[in-house]
């Protein structure tokens, strides 16, 4: 089976092309292509298939074999994947996903995508802002917003020191979210810079997650933290994060890379 290694600032996946290859049982193999000891080593699995209503689909795994429905750096990469590998001839396009359709906009040169903006769509506020709760005996304050999938932003003072995978799964499975939560430990900088740490469901800490900082972004202009326009830094990267409160949508610009290509011999490792 062959794949490519991409990565959208550290956020990276193992993506195969369904247009040429069949992938059965992909929830197993996400699972083992993407331990980082025995298989390829990524935060997990992406399949890029045909589509009857867009340029392409993106169906994405997590690491540990559960089903996503969006990840905004996977998303920026499957564009690049589409024109670099010509399934597109074009530099807008659309691509199906769980959470629907999302557009992006691909910046080329030399044949070859270097940036893509994405429309992200319409954010849901889907907590009290803010709304109070207690995680492991200890009070917090979050903002809940859904950009296709959940998340939990939380404002604070310090996050470098933060022991993520110690505190990391005791929000993301609090039972005031039943189907597990994205989390964001966020920083502000100013008012046009914030800082995010970001604990996936599913995956755990990542270097980046683009819906995790379209989500950062978005709480801190409701909290009036920031103006509409917020420049991410996470640990893998920069994203641009863009609210147009007229339209109520939500952009968002980043780099997305190839880093390189190989062969996986599922029916050897079972």
């Amino acid at each position: 089976m062959k794949f490519t290694k991409m990565q959208g600032i550290g956020n990276d996946y193992v993506y195969i092309n369904c247009f040429e290859e069949k992938v059965e049982e992909p929830s197993r193999l996400a699972v083992a292509i993407s331990d980082r000891h025995f298989g390829v080593g990524s935060d997990g699995l992406i399949l890029i298939k045909p589509s009857e209503i867009a340029d392409c689909r993106m169906q994405m795994f997590n690491a540990d074999g559960s089903e996503g429905a969006m990840c905004g750096n996977a998303i920026r990469c499957v564009g690049k994947y589409v024109y670099d590998h010509g399934i597109v001839d074009k530099t807008d396009i659309a691509v199906e996903t769980k959470s629907g359709l999302r557009y992006l906009q691909m910046t080329a040169e030399n044949g070859a995508v270097t940036q893509v903006r994405v429309d992200m769509g319409e954010p849901e506020v889907t907590s009290q802002v803010p709304e109070p709760i207690t995680v492991d005996g200890k009070e917090y304050e979050f903002t809940g917003i859904s950009v296709g999938n959940p998340h939990a932003v939380y404002f604070m003072e310090e996050i470098d020191s933060l022991d993520l995978e110690k505190i990391g799964p005791a929000f993301e499975n609090h039972p005031r979210f039943p189907d597990r939560v994205n989390t964001e430990f966020v920083r502000l900088i100013d008012r046009g810079h914030i800082q995010m740490r970001v604990w996936e469901r599913g995956s755990g800490e990542t270097w980046a997650c683009g819906t995790g900082a379209t989500a950062s972004a978005v709480a801190s202009i409701l909290r009036g933290y920031t103006d509409n326009t917020v420049d991410v830094a996470l640990r893998g990267g920069h994203l641009l994060i863009e609210w147009n409160r007229e339209t109520n949508r939500v952009y968002m610009t980043g780099p997305a890379v190839e880093v390189f290509t190989g062969e996986y011999d599922w029916q050897r490792r079972e």
